[in-house]
């Protein structure tokens, strides 16, 4: 079969990064969340003091940006694609509520925006990727081979994601992250730049009643029958 480009979009919370692991496992593709990155941006924000610069000096900030290493290296013991600023794994502090409450902020700066799109075209498509995010099939790779809309009910998506909190720790309330997600749709939807849009060539999958094996199964019919065609 030929090696595609997938691309992957959806609402926050619908399980965008647990399809776009299993299906890089799956077909041995490269795995980029670039939601992360932009998680990974914030919390450079958040631990260097440089929140106020993006409002008042923007181009400073991302001189500053340009000064460490936003990178993903391959985690054998539990297989996934861990996010790193230079040598330093963050994968499990990007996912703290705090990031979480400026992330959407963050990413609707264009010039970040900018950035972050340079680095994810960057990858080398031709061993097969799998990139999930907000813009991915619309901005970053507009040329995907299969373009995927996720999405599911406000109140499923916010019990997941309370579940991955508490299991990595964190503590916080339900109510708290239902309305982070609520809040994070609106600015995702209404940013200037690169909205959150269901590209006209996505298909969407609500998957509020569907598990993460019955989606990759969906998904893999439409893979294969790309790839072989």
């Amino acid at each position: 079969m030929r090696k595609l480009t997938i691309a992957i979009d959806g609402h926050a919370s619908t399980g965008k990064s647990s399809i776009a692991r299993g299906l890089a496992l799956k077909y041995g593709y490269i795995y980029i969340n670039s939601g992360s990155m932009y998680r990974a941006v914030t919390l450079f924000a958040l631990e260097n003091s440089l929140l106020e610069l993006l409002d008042q000096n923007i181009d400073l900030f991302i001189e500053k940006l340009k000064n460490i290493s936003i990178n993903f290296k391959f985690n054998k013991n539990n297989l996934i694609s861990e996010i790193f600023i230079n040598d330093r794994n963050i994968e499990k502090e990007i996912g703290s509520l705090k990031v979480s409450n400026l992330v959407s902020r963050v990413a609707a700066i264009p010039k970040i925006r900018r950035e972050m799109v340079k680095l994810q075209r960057n990858i080398d498509r031709n061993k097969g990727v799998v990139m999930d995010g907000r813009d991915i099939g619309s901005v970053v790779f507009p040329d995907a081979d299969i373009k995927l809309f996720l999405t599911a009910s406000d109140a499923v998506r916010a019990n997941r994601r309370h579940k991955e909190m508490i299991k990595n720790g964190i503590t916080v309330s339900l109510d708290d992250i239902l309305n982070n997600i609520q809040n994070r749709d609106e600015l995702d939807s209404s940013r200037s730049d690169s909205p959150l849009i269901i590209d006209k060539d996505a298909k969407v999958i609500d998957n509020s009643n569907m598990s993460i094996e019955e989606q990759i199964d969906e998904i893999s019919r439409l893979i294969e029958e790309k790839a072989t065609n």
